[in-house]
């Protein structure tokens, strides 16, 4: 108990910083107290942080959303029939593939950005859109994992029992089998979308136009012009706590789906 709550101040404590941090003034922020309130000063920061130059943020939050939220969800979609197909069928160059997938489990995505530019490079598709979400909706670790819960959880019964009453393939899959697979269809979910939530380096080298960027990227602009513009220091802090309530509402959405997704498993 005492490692946990140690560890729970460890990683709460840069939290309130910056919760209390984004709650004070320009004035307050090096001259007060850095882990507790002076002037609340919290709605009026979040008003101009949404207000700057026309509400670039939103745009960068729309923008985020549709990468993270467009993208896990394609990825789950494409990782839950690949894992489940590995698992439940057997075939020529399964387990070949399946190592091959392994391989790219263990490859950092960073080292990835500069092969994704140079061929996004060759057909002129770098700097829009598809330049970041293509490459997000590739999840390795997500085929690992539907193909490790599918070979468990889904009885090779019930999918005679589908196939016996007509269901084809497809059917069976999305009618009887995604809701076996359900809790590791939203771990995968949440993982790809933190991951392309979070995801820096490859929108940095992909995007030029600051209409396409993401969140994350822009907050680094910000960051990086506060020598030239001084109150941008406020706007990136209230900028960042107000990137990760979309993280905290997804954890605490697919919450329940999760727990009851495991319900429904062990029953079945």
């Amino acid at each position: 108990m005492l490692i946990m709550v140690v560890f729970a101040f460890y990683f709460l404590i840069p939290i309130w910083w910056l919760f209390v941090s984004a709650t004070k003034s320009k004035g307050d922020l090096t001259s007060t107290n850095p882990l507790w309130f002076s002037e609340v000063n919290f709605f009026e920061n979040v008003g101009n942080v949404l207000t700057y130059r026309d509400g670039v943020f939103l745009r960068w939050i729309g923008n985020s959303l549709a990468y993270a939220g467009g993208g896990a969800l394609v990825a789950t979609v494409l990782a839950g029939m690949c894992g489940y197909a590995l698992a439940k069928y057997s075939f020529k160059g399964r387990e070949l593939i399946f190592n091959v997938i392994l391989g790219g489990v263990l490859v950092p995505a960073t080292a990835l950005a500069l092969p994704l530019f140079l061929m996004f490079s060759q057909i002129n598709a770098t700097n829009t859109f598809w330049a970041v979400f293509l490459p997000s909706i590739v999840s390795p670790f997500g085929v690992y994992l539907t193909r490790i819960y599918a070979g468990s959880s889904v009885p090779d019964e019930l999918m005679e029992a589908a196939r016996l009453d007509g269901a084809s393939e497809v059917r069976t899959f999305f009618s009887v089998s995604v809701k076996l697979m359900f809790p590791a269809l939203v771990t995968v979910f949440l993982f790809q979308f933190v991951a392309i939530w979070n995801n820096f380096f490859l929108p940095l080298i992909m995007l030029r136009d600051e209409a396409n960027f993401p969140v994350t990227l822009g907050l680094y602009t910000w960051n990086s012009q506060i020598n030239q513009i001084p109150e941008l220091r406020m706007y990136v802090l209230v900028g960042a706590l107000l990137s990760i309530i979309p993280l905290i509402v997804a954890f605490l959405f697919l919450q329940r789906f999760w727990r009851s997704g495991l319900g429904a498993g062990s029953v079945k």
